[in-house]
This record gives C-alpha cells, structure tokens and sequence, in this order.
C-alpha cells in the first residue's frame, strides 16, 4: 500500500496576491511545499528564505532560456547530446574551442565549409544551442529568409532597421550557402548583414562553397565586399568525407527496422 504525501495548505491569500503583484511566480508556485517543509524541520527563517529566492532565480532562468530558444528559430533542435565528435572532420581541438564561446565573447566570426551531409548545420546548431544555455542570444537564418527580409522592408524603407534588430542577438547564424544560386535580395541582405555586424556581433555561416567561390553564386561585387568582411576576424573550418546521412542510409541506421 502506498502512502500519499499530504497536500501542503495554500498559501494565504493576501500573501499570494503579494507576490502576484511583485511578480515572483517560481515563488508563489513553490512556497506552499516549502513552507510545509519550514515547519516540519523547524528551519530558520534565513534558510526559507534563501530557498525560495534560489527557486524564483532558477524558474526565471529556465524560462529566459526557453525564450532564448524559441526566438532563436532553431530549425531542429540538435544540440551537442547528439553530436559525435569523432565523425566530424572538425580536428577535435578546434570544435573544443569553438564550444566555450570565447570567440563570440570576441566578436569574431565562423565559417564552416564543405560537402553536404558533413555536419555543417549540425555543428552550428549545436554551438547556437550552447550558447542560448550560457546566456545569449541566438538568430538563425538561411539566405531564403535574409532576402524574404529585405524585400518586405524595402517596401518603407526600413532594411536598415530590421538589420539592427537582428543585430540585438550576440551570435548570428546564417545556414546552408552554396546550394542553390543566391537571388539579388538574399545576396543584399547577406552583405548588408555581415557588414553591420562588422566587429560588433558574431556571424556564423554554413556553406557548400569555400567564401572564396561566393562569386559564382552572387553578384562579384557584392560577393567580393561581403567575404572581405566576413573573413577579417573569422575561423574557417573546412569539413571533407563522405555524408554521414547516406552512410547511415546505406547502412540502414537511417531509419528503425519494420517488424
């Protein structure tokens, strides 16, 4: 037979009104059980109150992350529990370095480069994943999305507003350049992007092509201005071997077996 825990009282309803109106919702969820648990171990009232202050500072750090993530615009929420370093070409004291951020700290910028399936995407999401847990702010974008941008702001002549918006984010990552040919307001909005975060904020880029190809999907101007840019203060990581998604494909590790 089992024995249910006694429901602690609710709390007063004046206290709770309190901290509605203080706005401490982690302390007013916990307080019951833990005031409960004040009296039955006859705590001090400095102790009651440590408690439920670190509870009020952890739901509101669970929840800033929550909303790190989700403004982030992850496109499939990899992170590095599924990373497995020893696949990546990346030499592994160089992703080392890349996971404690210090090059965000810095402002410099990351380009990870070559064929498809290497991990290109994987890696940068799972470094913006581990960067939203330590704090900062995320945005991910794909070239589609940066012309989508440009071509709605332009309408009011607002381009330059909306790229100081993204710019409120400490690491920009801007996905999978180099597959198709670039259109003229993706190509702007790619330009305009990296030049205003120019030793001001973090831009992280995957692409099929090396930054020195960028000329034969993009205008050469607008190619030539945006590498010279990205690359000044950039670490560059080339990635070689075959897709990890058709191996496992051909290996059948893509899918879970039909019974």
């Amino acid at each position: 037979m089992t024995t249910r825990t006694p429901t602690p009282p609710p709390l007063d309803d004046d206290l709770e009104a309190l901290l509605r109106r203080m706005r401490l919702p982690h302390i007013r969820r916990t307080a019951p059980e833990v005031l409960a648990t004040a009296r039955a171990q006859r705590w001090e009232p400095a102790e009651v109150l440590r408690v439920l202050l670190v509870e009020e500072v952890a739901g509101r750090d669970r929840s800033s992350t929550a909303t790190r993530l989700a403004a982030a615009g992850f496109p499939a929420g990899k992170t590095f529990d599924a990373w497995n370093p020893e696949l990546s070409s990346i030499p592994a004291p160089t992703q080392a370095a890349l996971r404690t951020l210090e090059w965000v700290g810095r402002r410099e910028n990351l380009v990870v480069c070559g064929p498809s399936g290497t991990g290109k995407t994987m890696f940068l999401e799972a470094l913006g994943h581990t960067a939203v847990t330590a704090g900062r702010k995320v945005a991910w974008f794909s070239l589609e999305t940066l012309g989508i941008l440009v071509r709605r702001h332009r309408a009011d002549d607002s381009v330059t507003r909306a790229i100081s918006r993204i710019l409120r984010a400490d690491l920009i990552v801007v996905d999978d350049i180099g597959l198709l040919p670039v259109a003229v307001d993706a190509a702007e909005g790619l330009y305009r992007l990296v030049d205003a975060a120019y030793e001001k904020r973090s831009i992280a880029v995957s692409s099929n092509l090396h930054p020195s190809g960028f000329d034969e999907i993009m205008p050469k101007t607008l190619a030539g201005a945006t590498v010279d840019r990205l690359l000044h203060h950039a670490h560059l990581c080339a990635t070689t071997g075959d897709s990890v998604r058709l191996a496992q494909a051909t290996t059948g590790k893509g899918v879970t077996p039909l019974t």
